[in-house]
């Protein structure tokens, strides 16, 4: 342990190293490890195990099914499996909509949808963005009309992550077309199964079927779906954010592919030698080491601080900006360690595309870190107004 936890803490940490190194599967664990895409069956393998050792929503409270971790715990449990290869846990489930239900959910919604999260009996997507709303989220036109016990719900969204494996959505809609635009959204709960949900997939730039195009026509949606009052939804919405940026720090990830730019930069030889040995190359390593170091203490003060106020508040902005930028300068490495050879491209022909490299794929694909969980200049405006007090 590099960082000053106490005794029961690295205690903890060891019983969640030997369990990961135990239980979970070697082709899981080799695909990880090897920069591949991850398998929506290896997450979803990954969970029922998890589940089975009682550790299937390691950030919920015991009253929820959760293994009533404080944020150092949930802290050094995700860093020891995302360092020993496992995929990383569904956040749309765990992080974001399970949080909602908990502090502005019914009775009923909590007993319906709560238990089948850990599990992964369901899995979850998020309808936030739409073609003229990202960043701007309040300008969302998807709208939502009531009649009697249902709201009719007409729009579109996109860019929704794992759509196309997704049970439910959890949604922003309009309901009140003349309130000023933060006033007249709610938050409903939409069956994927429902008639007029279509699904078309966004191929991203490594070629991925990774996200979506999700249209809704004239979908219908029970009352009792929704959360909280209606046009209350930018409340619930916000909240949800600060959960999201707290999780998209990085940090186990990071780490994880940090030794993996350094195992790749010893086996290449540049000149003659091992790229690791080149001055300019190891210098840039090292920087962003020295970063992540760096990176980490600041993540442990915000969770320090999120046990002692129960929210992690803009400190969260914080994470997500340095988190992701590092995350983009590390699959940079990864890429230069592949030489010439990354530019390598090989068709296949079942998908009618081409197939990169590992390392080109990893690199294209973390092109939207910086922009999902909301952007990075947005991230800068909000520690701007609610840090700096600017």
């Amino acid at each position: 342990m590099d960082l000053n936890f106490t005794a029961e803490e690295q205690a903890f940490a060891a019983e969640v190293r030997a369990f990961v190194r135990r239980a979970l599967p070697d082709d899981i664990r080799a695909s990880v490890l090897g920069g591949e895409h991850v398998e929506a069956e290896h997450v979803s393998r990954w969970q029922k195990i998890l589940h089975a050792q009682g550790w299937g929503a390691p950030t919920w409270p015991r009253e929820w099914g959760g293994p009533g971790w404080d944020p150092i715990r949930q802290h050094l449990f995700d860093e020891q499996c995302m360092v020993a290869g496992s995929p990383r846990l569904l956040p749309f489930g765990l992080r974001m909509v399970g949080p909602v239900l908990m502090k502005f959910g019914t009775p009923a919604q909590q007993h319906r949808f709560l238990p089948r999260i850990p599990s992964g009996e369901d899995w979850w997507c998020q309808g936030y963005s739409e073609p003229g709303a990202g960043s701007d989220l309040a300008s969302l036109s998807t709208r939502a009309v009531r009649k009697g016990d249902h709201y009719i719900v007409t729009g579109q969204k996109t860019w929704t992550t794992l759509a196309q494996h997704a049970d439910w959505m959890f949604c922003l809609v309009r309901t009140d077309a003349e309130a000023k635009k933060q006033e007249g959204i709610s938050f409903l709960l939409i069956d994927m199964k429902s008639k007029g949900v279509t699904v078309r997939p966004i191929i991203l730039l490594d070629g991925a079927h990774e996200v979506n195009e999700v249209f809704l026509d004239d979908v219908e949606v029970p009352v009792e779906q929704r959360v909280g009052e209606e046009n209350q939804g930018w409340t619930i919405a916000k909240y949800l954010l600060e959960h999201e940026r707290t999780g998209i720090a990085n940090v186990g990830i990071n780490k994880r592919e940090l030794a993996r730019a350094k195992r790749l930069a010893r086996e290449c030889a540049r000149n003659g030698r091992p790229l690791i040995e080149d001055p300019l190359f190891a210098s840039r390593l090292a920087e962003v080491e020295i970063e992540l170091m760096a990176l980490d203490v600041l993540n442990l003060r915000v969770l320090a601080a999120a046990r002692d106020r129960g929210s992690p508040g803009p400190m969260a902005s914080m994470l997500k900006i340095k988190g992701s930028e590092l995350y983009q300068r590390i699959a940079e490495l990864i890429l230069e360690t592949q030489g010439r050879s990354a530019l390598a491209c090989t068709p296949d022909a079942g998908a009618r595309r081409w197939v990169q490299d590992p390392a080109v794929a990893f690199y294209l694909n973390l092109r939207k870190v910086t922009i999902y969980g909301g952007s990075n200049e947005i991230q800068r405006s909000i520690i701007a107004k609610h840090v700096l007090e600017l």
